[in-house]
């Protein structure tokens, strides 16, 4: 039993050592076995076998406490009784350490799978975290050439727009031009009336200084 209990004792201390340092992909290949054990009968095979572990402890504490009590009732120990208390405190011990050390195993085991969740959570935060900076970062460029876009178009109006003042300041100075042309031809027109008028006015005088002339000739 003895030799049995310092197995497990050994074995459990080997698996929280490994559970503590990580060695190669020793770490890993306990985590698995661990992961195992817990799923299916492995929970309550574990309860069992704890439960009949404490329930030997209980025995052994009880065994000591006999032994020390008769020995102070009877004043002195004899040889056999300390070997049975030094077998059943080696044991109690044992079993004690193996508890113990189960219960460690367990929590290391808990707390390495947390571990592990929370890194795979941290890795995945980091990468919407860059994925949100790519698209921040993209959004800042789309920003950066919509403004370049908005001066251009600005600098384009601004340039549209003295563009158009000298297109109405040509198109006034033309509608003027117009408007001087419009009124040199109206007095063109007129001028010509006259010089019509004066024309017809020469041509009745003409025609009655002919005919005069004829009178005078006959």
């Amino acid at each position: 039993m003895i030799q049995l209990l310092f197995l497990v004792l050994f074995a459990e201390g080997a698996v929280a050592l490994l559970l503590m340092v990580k060695i190669g992909p020793l770490r890993e290949l306990v985590m698995r076995n661990l992961d195992q054990l817990k799923m299916g009968k492995g929970p309550a095979t574990v309860k069992t076998i704890a439960g009949t572990m404490s329930v030997i402890l209980a025995s052994s504490v009880t065994s000591i406490l006999k032994i020390q009590n008769k020995g102070s009732k009877l004043g002195t120990v004899t040889p056999m009784d300390q070997v049975l208390w030094r077998t059943h405190l080696l044991e109690a011990s044992l079993i004690g350490y193996s508890l113990f050390l189960g219960f460690v195993i367990d929590r290391l085991h808990h707390y390495l799978r947390k571990l592990t969740g929370l890194r795979t959570a941290v890795g995945a935060s980091k990468q919407e975290i860059e994925k949100i900076q790519k698209e921040h970062q993209h959004i800042k460029e789309k920003e950066e050439k919509a403004s370049k876009e908005i001066k251009l178009l600005q600098e384009e109006i601004s340039n549209l727009t003295e563009n158009l003042k000298k297109l109405k300041l040509e198109c006034e100075d033309k509608d003027k031009k117009v408007l001087s042309a419009e009124a040199h031809v109206a007095a063109l027109q007129k001028q010509s009336e006259d010089l019509l008028l004066e024309y017809d006015r020469l041509l009745e005088d003409n025609q009655h200084l002919q005919s005069e002339a004829l009178g005078y000739r006959s």
